[in-house]
């Protein structure tokens, strides 16, 4: 009796295991490479993804619209800051 009660409860925790989605426990990180596979796909598909793209980036390669305009926006703040940087200290 104690063993069938054993295998039951361990074959339920697997089972409630498998249930959950891959990103559950993992909080953030989750969320961005959930966020980032659907940038691979075509593009963050709700504000939260695009919110996380925007702070932590998309990864190299990505053929996205919404990642290539990130890469140019972030290219053109750094040309800035250079700039100023450069200016400052001649």
């Amino acid at each position: 009796m104690t063993q069938t009660f054993l295998v039951a409860t361990v074959f339920a925790a697997c089972l409630a295991a498998s249930a959950m989605p891959a990103a559950a426990g993992l909080g953030e990180a989750g969320e961005l490479e959930h966020a980032r596979a659907n940038a691979r796909a075509g593009g963050p598909v709700s504000e939260r993804d695009a919110e996380l793209l925007e702070r932590w980036g998309c990864l190299s390669g990505t053929e996205s619209k919404f990642c290539r305009r990130l890469i140019q926006r972030s290219t053109h703040r750094t040309d800035a800051r250079h700039e100023r940087g450069r200016h400052r200290y001649d």
